[in-house]
């Protein structure tokens, strides 16, 4: 099989953002599974922030993981990967001289985009798992991403969270976001179509919608006519690879077929969230 470049599958997804149609990613997580998207047809895949927490550290999404491990698993996907992968880049890993690192090195991981989120992370004392930085420290961080790439096909996505703020203060940052340079804007959160046709209003970039399979968003076709290019619904596939793993090893311990768990409760079960929980409202007097 001839190997498709980086810069290829960079200009490939920059075809797709500036196209007419809805394309929905593969979630992948490792060569196999970008190589099984592949095969399978799928136009562009996402590597979760989530997924690689539960892979590399088989920790919950509290933004655990540290940039080289994140590149580590971005740099195994990249060496077979045959279709544009998304990095979910969380918030750059740190300021805005962080991001340019993070930037330089998914690059190098050979993705074709990253997204950056505003989300005030990893979680400060005293604050809300939800708050975000400020408009002004966004758009360094994006300007800061768009400095550091050598290769102007990597597109750099800006991510918010639609669901936590007014309408109006969600249209201030994604405009901002835009005048910066963002490539494309990824919208989390997001309601139903009346709510993203008031966003979208004043957009002219592409959109990435993240919607966890919203039953309120399933129109590709509206979805299109409003300008959004790339949905993630989930990863769903990374949670069966997980439930297969625990009824495979069940069975061969020969194990009773009772207390069948799902795969979200298998990921809960064995991420142990509830500790990260009381450490956090210990040592951060975190406020949910």
């Amino acid at each position: 099989m001839s190997r498709i470049s980086h810069h290829q599958l960079r200009t490939d997804l920059r075809t797709l953002l500036s196209g007419t149609c809805c394309y929905h990613t593969a979630s992948v997580f490792d060569p196999m599974s970008a190589r099984i998207a592949s095969d399978l047809g799928f136009e562009v895949g996402i590597l979760g922030g989530s997924v690689a927490s539960l892979q590399v550290l088989a920790a919950p999404d509290f933004a655990l993981i540290s940039l080289s491990e994140f590149v580590e698993q971005a740099t195994r996907i990249g060496r077979v990967a045959q279709l544009p992968v998304i990095a979910d880049a969380d918030h750059g890993y740190g300021n805005a001289l962080n991001v340019m690192r993070c930037v330089v090195e998914l690059e190098r991981a050979g993705v074709a985009a990253l997204t950056l989120e505003d989300t005030l992370l990893p979680a400060q004392f005293g604050r809300k798992s939800t708050d975000l930085i400020g408009v002004d420290e966004g758009v360094g961080k994006l300007r800061a991403a768009l400095e550091a790439r050598v290769d102007s096909e990597l597109a750099i996505i800006a991510r918010t969270h639609a669901g936590v703020l007014a309408v109006e203060q969600v249209i201030e940052r994604t405009s901002a976001y835009q005048q910066a340079g963002a490539d494309a804007i990824c919208l989390v959160g997001v309601r139903d179509f009346d709510h993203l046709e008031q966003i979208a209003a004043h957009l002219r970039v592409p959109l990435m919608l993240v919607s966890y399979g919203n039953p309120a968003l399933r129109d590709d076709a509206r979805l299109a006519s409003l300008g959004v290019r790339i949905v993630v619904d989930g990863h769903a596939a990374y949670f069966a690879a997980i439930k297969a793993t625990y009824d495979c090893l069940r069975q061969q311990r020969q194990l009773a077929c009772g207390n069948d768990l799902s795969a979200s409760e298998l990921a809960h079960k064995y991420t142990q969230p509830e500790d990260y929980f009381v450490w956090a409202r210990e040592f951060m007097d975190v406020q949910e």
